[in-house]
C-alpha cells in the first residue's frame, strides 16, 4: 500500500510540476508558481514513501524513474491531443 501511494504521489507531483512548467502545451495558459511548489512536495513526499517502501538506493530510483516517465508521457499526450483536434477540424 505504501507502494502505491508513493506511485502516486510521485505522479501527481511530476504532473504538476509539468502543468506549472512555460514549456508545457496541454492547457492554454501554465499554472501558477504554487503549483510548481506543490509538485515539489509531492514529489519529495512520495520519493520518502519509496524510501520506506523499498531503501534508500531502490527507493530513490523508483521515484525518478516515475518523475522520467511522467515528464516522457505528457509532451506526447500534448502532441496527441493536439493533433486529434486538428484532424477532427476542417
Amino acid at each position: 500500500m505504501i507502494t502505491l501511494c508513493a506511485l502516486l504521489l510521485t505522479l501527481a507531483g511530476a504532473t504538476l510540476v509539468y502543468l506549472a512548467s512555460e514549456q508545457q502545451r496541454l492547457l492554454a495558459s501554465p499554472l501558477r508558481a504554487g503549483a510548481k511548489v506543490a509538485g515539489w512536495l509531492l514529489v519529495g513526499a512520495g520519493t520518502a514513501g519509496w524510501w520506506h517502501a523499498a531503501g534508500m538506493g531502490p527507493g530513490i530510483t523508483a521515484a525518478l524513474t516515475a518523475v522520467m516517465l511522467m515528464w516522457v508521457t505528457l509532451p506526447y499526450v500534448a502532441w496527441w491531443r493536439t493533433s486529434t483536434t486538428k484532424a477532427d477540424g476542417p
